[in-house]
C-alpha cells in the first residue's frame, strides 16, 4: 500500500474537500488530521528539518492539512491560513502595497476592509477610491494609472449584495499591472470559483461559511498560480511571486491560524457542499416571502429576477448564496424587526448553521458610518441558515406584523 497522497485535483468538489490535505495519519492511520498542538519539532541534526517543521508560526501540519484543502477547493497554487479573515488582509495589502500607492474598493465593502484600508493603510500613505463594481466603466475611471496596485472586489458585496463582473475586472487590473483581489466569503468556493475567472488571489473569513459552525474565527487567502505582483515590485525574498510575499509576510508577523481553529476550520470545510445547498434553498424562500409582504419596501437577494446583477450572478455563481437583505421604510421599523425575531438570533457575523438577523448600520456597518460606504438606515440584514425553512418564514412574519 502506497504513502504517497493521492491528486485530487480532477475530483468534484465536495471529494477534494473532504480528503485534499487529509490523508489517513502514516502513524495510526486515523482518518482525520490529528491536532498538532506543538509549538517546536525536534531537528535531525542542526539545520536538518523533519518534513519542513521547525516551528509553529512558521508551519503546523495541522494547518498544512487545512491550507492544502483549501487550495484545492479555490483551485489555487497555495493557500495561507489566518487567525482572522482580516489580518488575512492585512498581510496580503502589505505584501502588495507600498506608501504611495492606490487601491480601488467596493462602495459598500465589508466595515472592517474599508477601515483598515482607510484608517491603517491611509496613514501608511496608500490612498483608496470607493467605485461600484458592478460598473466596469466606473472601475475604469477609479485606475490611476502607474499608482493603482490593487482592486479589491466583493462579490457579493456586505451588505448590498451587489455582483461583479469577476472576468471583466481582471482584464482591468491585469491591463493596468495591479492585482486582482477577491473577497468570496458571501460565495464561498463552492459556488464561485474567482481564480478561474482571472483573479489573483482570494480572500476568506473562514469564520463564516467555510467553518459555518461558528465556533472559530479565521481567514485564508488562496493564491492563483503564477500570480505575480504589481508591476515594478520586487517583494521581500527577491521575487515577484505573490505566494512568495504572501507567506514572507505571514511569518514576519505571525497573525497564524492556531492548531485547533485550523481544525475546525478544515472540520467545517468539509460539510461545506450539503450545507449550502440548504443555506441557497432556504434563502430563496425567504427571499420571495419577504418580496411578497406589506410592510418590506425592497428585497435584495441575487437569486430573484429583479436584482440588477441576477443575470450575471446565474452565469459567475452555481447558486445565489445565503445572504438576504431588505428594507422597511424606517431606521425604527428596521430595529424592531431585529428585536423581535425568534429564531433569526440578533448577532454579528454570518454563515452558520443558525439564522443571524442585523441592523448593519449600527453593527456590522457602523465604522462606515458618515462615509461614502455608510448603509441606509431601514437596511436589515439576514444570514439564512439551514433550520426548517417554514420556521423561518414564520419567525419573519410576526417580526414584521
Amino acid at each position: 500500500m502506497s504513502d504517497t497522497p493521492h491528486d485530487w485535483t480532477a475530483s468534484g468538489f465536495s471529494t477534494r474537500a473532504i480528503h485534499a490535505g487529509s490523508e489517513p495519519d502514516p502513524t495510526t492511520g486515523a482518518v482525520v488530521p490529528p491536532i498538532y498542538q506543538v509549538s517546536t519539532y525536534k531537528q535531525d541534526g542542526v539545520g536538518g528539518l523533519r518534513n519542513g517543521y521547525e516551528y509553529s508560526r512558521s508551519a503546523n501540519p495541522t494547518r498544512t492539512a487545512l491550507e492544502e484543502a483549501l487550495a484545492a477547493v479555490e483551485g489555487g497554487a497555495r493557500a495561507f491560513a489566518f487567525s482572522s479573515g482580516l489580518a488575512a488582509e492585512d498581510t496580503l495589502l502589505r505584501a502588495v502595497l507600498r506608501p504611495g500607492d492606490h487601491v480601488v474598493v467596493p462602495d459598500d465593502a465589508y466595515g472592517g476592509t474599508y477601515r483598515l484600508v482607510a484608517r491603517v493603510f491611509g496613514p501608511w500613505g496608500v490612498d483608496h477610491t470607493p467605485v461600484d463594481l458592478s460598473d466596469v466603466d466606473a472601475v475604469a475611471a477609479a485606475i490611476e494609472p502607474g499608482r493603482t496596485k490593487a482592486v479589491w472586489v466583493e462579490t457579493p458585496t456586505n451588505p448590498l449584495l451587489g455582483v461583479s463582473d469577476i472576468a471583466a475586472l481582471a482584464a482591468l487590473a491585469r491591463a493596468a499591472g495591479a492585482v486582482l483581489v477577491v473577497d468570496n466569503t458571501f460565495a464561498t468556493p463552492y459556488l464561485q470559483q474567482p481564480l478561474a475567472l482571472g483573479a489573483d488571489v482570494v480572500v476568506h473569513s473562514t469564520t463564516k461559511y467555510i467553518g459555518g459552525h461558528s465556533d472559530v474565527v479565521g481567514g485564508a487567502l488562496v493564491v492563483a498560480d503564477g500570480a505575480q505582483l504589481p508591476v515594478d515590485l520586487e517583494g521581500p525574498t527577491g521575487t515577484t511571486s505573490v505566494a512568495d510575499a504572501v507567506g514572507f509576510h505571514q511569518n514576519a508577523s505571525g497573525a497564524v491560524a492556531g492548531p485547533f481553529d485550523a481544525w475546525l476550520t478544515l472540520r467545517g470545510l468539509k460539510t461545506l457542499a450539503v450545507r449550502m445547498d440548504r443555506h441557497c434553498a432556504n434563502a430563496m424562500t425567504v427571499a420571495r416571502f419577504l418580496r411578497e409582504h406589506s410592510a418590506v419596501t425592497q428585497v435584495i437577494y441575487p437569486g430573484l429576477e429583479d436584482h440588477p446583477g441576477h443575470e450575471l450572478a446565474a452565469r459567475q455563481m452555481s447558486g445565489f448564496g445565503g445572504m438576504v437583505s431588505f428594507r422597511v421604510g424606517s431606521r425604527e421599523k428596521a430595529l424592531d424587526v431585529c428585536a423581535r425575531t425568534k429564531v433569526f438570533t440578533l448577532a454579528e457575523s454570518l454563515g452558520g448553521i443558525e439564522s443571524l438577523v442585523e441592523h448593519p448600520g449600527q453593527m456590522t456597518h457602523a465604522s462606515v458610518a458618515g462615509s461614502a460606504l455608510e448603509v441606509p438606515d431601514d437596511l436589515v440584514r439576514l444570514s439564512v441558515g439551514i433550520e426548517d425553512v417554514a420556521d423561518l418564514v414564520a419567525d419573519l412574519g410576526q417580526a414584521l406584523a
